[in-house]
């Protein structure tokens, strides 16, 4: 099993995926937690094995909500860099990774 981390950015993007979801519903919030919270978990035995589509970042699709995680693994150590919204502008999406990324090195 490999060691998972969740960058300080990924974090504020799961805050505001839980804020926007909760202020639909009572409870959608948390259900956007979990969820994402299990796909991230699931990081520990699957990553690596994800595409690099954008930013030279592993990249893994949610399963419950449209939204795509995000990340870096050196063979040991999977660290979350975005928790991003799949409807977002293609370039905002890339110009995200790219600055996180820059910012990482």
């Amino acid at each position: 099993m490999h060691a998972v981390r969740i960058g300080a950015s990924a974090e504020r993007d799961l805050l505001l995926g839980f804020e926007f979801y909760e202020s639909r519903s009572d409870g959608l919030g948390q259900y956007f937690l979990d969820s994402l919270f299990a796909d991230i978990d699931a990081l520990a035995l699957y990553a690596g094995m994800h595409p690099k589509p954008l930013a030279g970042l592993y990249r893994s699709l949610a399963k419950r909500f449209p939204f795509a995680v995000y990340y870096d693994f050196d063979g040991h150590t999977a660290v979350v860099l975005a928790v991003l919204d799949c409807r977002r502008n293609p370039r905002s999406i890339r110009g995200t990774l790219h600055a996180r990324r820059t910012a990482r090195r």
